[in-house]
């Protein structure tokens, strides 16, 4: 039996979220997610007239986020659709890593994937081709000047979730 792709539609304190997905025998609640996307996100998922609404195939990924929003939940258990290039999925794998409530620096992430330091540019670029915003937390990447950059759903919504995880620098965060 080949996938279907699903979508649906979860309002979240960060507007409307757009979940897009395929259906898997093997993920948790039967459907792995592919995209997940705010309202007016730069390079955000389009939704094409072939794909089929269906809202309770996303059931346990939305009861997943709906924890989350709530303070119940710091970690997501979600089958995703695989993507990317083998750079993209390390960094990816690398934001995967960053802990609940904790935030690391594009340079950071160059580290921890054995990148050259010259490579920050091209990390920045891959965290922000990440198609699944807030359940790989690329909310917690920061400048390395401690500043809120680069958030393909936006500053403020970037801010909103660091202040959500209780992130110990959100005090002291500008955007730049």
């Amino acid at each position: 039996m080949s996938a279907t792709t699903v979508h649906t539609t979860l309002d979240s304190p960060l507007g409307e979220l757009l979940l897009v997905g395929e259906t898997s025998a093997t993920a948790p609640g039967g459907t792995a997610l592919a995209s997940l996307s705010v309202p007016d996100q730069k390079g955000g998922a389009a939704v094409p007239p072939a794909h089929t609404r269906a809202p309770a195939a996303f059931a346990e990924i939305a009861a997943q986020l709906t924890a989350y929003f709530e303070g119940r939940r710091t970690r997501f258990d979600l089958a995703y659709v695989p993507g990317g290039t083998d750079f993209q999925r390390r960094v990816w794998q690398a934001l995967d890593a960053i802990p609940y409530g904790e935030t690391f620096t594009y340079g950071d992430i160059a580290a921890r994937i054995g990148a050259p330091r010259a490579a920050v540019r091209a990390v920045g670029t891959a965290i922000g081709r990440n198609p699944l915003l807030v359940v790989r937390p690329c909310h917690r990447v920061i400048g390395a000047n401690g500043t809120l950059t680069g958030y393909a759903g936006g500053l403020e919504r970037k801010r909103r979730l660091l202040v959500l995880e209780g992130a110990a620098c959100v005090a002291g965060l500008r955007t730049a």
